[in-house]
């Protein structure tokens, strides 16, 4: 079924007569290795001129993933977590990042992470966290600019600037995939009321508009009408008041 894309058009109509500019990013998430899907994201970042900051697992990242980023110019390393393995008890959300062990644990594996992505990718590298599954405990999140994180990365409108003492919040809006049901596409008509819905928030004052506006894929299990949409509503973005946005605070 193709989109309607009549609301979405008017609204960034809105936005360009506001003369309102949207920072636009793109977040890519579970990186490990170098594969054919990842040739897939570098494709469409490059044909689309939209970096994609590229979430990898610390843990379990590779030389080949090193290897092939080294070619590119595309795509962002960023810090996705230790081993992306739940420590949520039974019947809980999932949670690396929680406090259901003990606080020290969990900031060990938080500086591992940087640590061996680091040696990893030297200063492309960039000092962003981001939490598997999007959830990290508010008393772990002070902690991460002391280990050499300038920036965290969850989902949804953040509600202030900095979630912690130099520690930027930059998070992501929009996740295609339909996570608990088909696994493929959410319904385009879901997806285009709640994109229109965060951009008139915007633009009326009711959500912060600095805020650069994230887009999530996961390239790893991103079908072929998935990437058709998430290419579709980059583009208009782009083509509107939408500006490529790419974290620039690299570490020491």
């Amino acid at each position: 079924m193709t989109p309607d894309w009549t609301n979405l058009d008017r609204e960034l109509a809105r936005w360009q007569e506001d003369g309102l500019i949207l920072p636009l990013w793109w977040r890519d998430d579970d990186a490990i290795a170098a594969t054919p899907q990842l040739d897939r994201l570098i494709e469409q970042s490059q044909q689309l001129a939209l970096p994609a900051h590229l979430a990898v697992v610390g843990r379990d990242a590779t030389s080949s993933l090193a290897n092939r980023l080294a070619q590119v110019d595309t795509l962002v390393p960023v810090v996705h977590g230790w081993a992306h393995q739940n420590h949520a008890p039974h019947g809980e959300k999932k949670a690396e990042f929680g406090t259901h062990r003990p606080i020290d644990d969990v900031l060990e594996d938080a500086e591992n992470a940087l640590t061996r992505l680091r040696d990893l990718f030297g200063d492309r590298l960039r000092p962003m966290f981001v939490p598997p599954w999007n959830r990290i405990d508010a008393e772990v999140e002070p902690w991460l600019a002391g280990l050499g994180y300038s920036a965290l990365s969850t989902f949804a409108p953040r509600r202030r600037a900095k979630a912690a003492p130099g520690l930027w919040q930059i998070n992501t809006h929009l996740d295609p995939i339909d996570w608990k049901g088909t696994r493929s596409l959410v319904p385009p008509a879901l997806l285009l009321s709640q994109l229109v819905t965060q951009l008139a928030a915007r633009r009326k004052g009711q959500a912060d508009v600095a805020e650069p506006y994230g887009i999530l894929t996961h390239h790893l299990v991103q079908d072929d009408v998935t990437w058709t949409f998430c290419n579709d509503v980059i583009r208009r973005l782009l083509d509107g008041p939408g500006r490529a946005w790419v974290f620039d605070e690299r570490i020491n």
